[in-house]
Parts: structure tokens; sequence; C-alpha cells
């Protein structure tokens, strides 16, 4: 039975079942029936693609050089428009800038913690992030959580919302199965601030280090992550739906962390050094 037939056979308000229990009959995870794109007209959605696509390859364009590069390639839209979407879509130059931003009494902002620190060992530091995935028909957000010495992708979710809810639920999956970091570095978006995501780090024990505004490298891991992500799956297809979507992502991450080497370790992949380090540690 195809998912879209699982998804209509399911109530919400049952009077006697709760949705997890239904999705559980019907063998559907609560993610595939929850995974409706934010819907929005085709107009605007081929618009937001090709500005992901320029910022992936481009991350320190703003909106006016991206309405610019698009204007290039004759497609003519105004730079007050692309700032707009680009906010839509949680995108920011990533230039450094003074930072600026005002703490709010309910969402304190960290200082980052990592300048010229030696991060040289599993679940010493990991970093979150989150990044916009076009769909036929809408979007979604992804988030995802990883270990910075070895590059391993811990988790992640998919969600059709920028509530804070999925990511805090793949900060626990991480902390479930790999144990608590030292430290946890995320940009200073309104997920990572909020009181959820913070008292979930602080009750584990985790120091809290967050980027200043703007600051690419801050966060670089995660950042590449993304445009592999966008260039060797996401964009090589058109996906059609949130279902689909988690399966071309889960494919490539498990390809990603198992069977892609990297440079930085040595042509490890992530999964084979993270595991040597947790060895090694474990030895010592």
């Amino acid at each position: 039975m195809s998912p879209e037939k699982k998804r209509a056979m399911i109530k919400r308000g049952h009077p006697e079942l709760s949705v997890s229990q239904q999705c559980k009959l019907v063998r559907l995870s609560r993610p595939a029936f929850y995974y409706t794109p934010v819907g929005i007209n085709a107009n605007t959605l081929a618009i937001m693609k090709e500005i992901d696509r320029v910022f992936t390859k481009y991350p320190f364009f703003g909106s006016r050089q991206i309405a610019a590069f698009l204007r290039r390639e004759r497609i003519v839209v105004g730079r007050h428009r692309v700032r707009r979407l680009m906010a839509k879509m949680g995108l920011e130059a990533i230039y450094k800038r003074p930072r600026t931003s005002q703490r709010h009494p309910q969402h304190p902002v960290f200082p980052y913690l990592l300048r010229k620190m030696n991060i040289d060992r599993p679940n010493q530091v990991r970093c979150a992030d989150i990044t916009f995935v076009p769909v036929k028909n809408g979007f979604l957000y992804l988030v995802a959580i990883m270990d910075w010495a070895t590059r391993k992708v811990l988790s992640w979710r998919l969600s059709n919302t920028m509530h804070a809810d999925f990511c805090v639920e793949a900060l626990n999956e991480a902390i479930a199965n790999y144990g608590p970091p030292e430290i946890m570095n995320t940009d200073q978006g309104s997920q990572f601030t909020g009181s959820t995501w913070i008292t979930t780090l602080t009750e584990a024990g985790v120091r809290i280090s967050m980027d200043g505004r703007g600051r690419y490298l801050d966060n670089i891991f995660i950042e590449r992550l993304w445009r592999s992500l966008k260039q060797e799956a996401i964009y090589l297809e058109e996906i059609q739906d949130g279902f689909q979507a988690r399966c071309v992502i889960k494919q490539w991450m498990t390809f990603y962390n198992t069977k892609r080497p990297h440079s930085a370790l040595d042509r490890q992949t992530p999964d084979d050094a993270y595991w040597a380090g947790v060895a090694e540690q474990k030895a010592a």
C-alpha cells in the first residue's frame, strides 16, 4: 500500500486511537504522516529554488547580489522580493559583520566558545543547523546534528514548519544514541535559543555555544554538508513530496556517513572516524 493511501486511512481526532497508534497499525512513521510540504504558488516556488541554488553555490551572496546574478540568467526578480524569500527560507549571507542582535529575556544568546579551540575527538563538540528543501508544490525544512571532529551526522529531521519541535527531536535522538557532547554549537536562530532546546542541553550537562550573526566560519562544516547534500542528491531529481524527500535524504545521509571518504579525515568516512575516535577514548 502506498504512503498516500496509508495517510488517507489515518483520522485526526479519532475517538479511540491517537495518530501515533494509527500510524503503527498501518505501518507508517509519524514523520511520514506529517510531512506535508508548505504550500506555495508555482512561480514563487520556482524563484525560491533558484535562490537556493545560487545561495548554495555562493553562500556569501546577499539579496542584492542574488537578484543581480539571477537577472544575468534571465530570471527577473527584485532585490526586496529576494530578501523576503530568503527570510522565509531561513537564508542569510555569511559575510562577517558586527553583532547587532539584542538579547530577548526569554531567548538568551550564548557566547561563541570554539575560537582557537583544538577540536580533535568525537563528542567534544557538536553543531546543528537548518536548511531549506524544495519539493514539488512546496518546501520543507531539514535540521541535522553533526559531530564536529569527525563530520558524522548523528541525527536529522524534516519539518514543514520552522517550529523548534523537530530540532529538539533530532537533539534528543542524538543524545539518546551517542550520549551528550561537551559543547553544542549553533547559530542564533529562534529554534536554538528557545527554552526547550536550551533546557534539553542544560539538563544533559552540555555547554552552549552560538555563532556570531553572519559568521560563516563559525559553523562551516555543516554548511558544507548542506552544499554536498543538495548538489549530490536533492538537485538531481524532482522530489514530489515529504515522503520522497525523507527517502532521498536518508539514502544520501547513509552514503555520506558510511561510504563517502573525507579528505579532512585522511580519506576515512565520518562513521569510521567517529567510532575509531570513540575506541581510542575508551582505551586511553
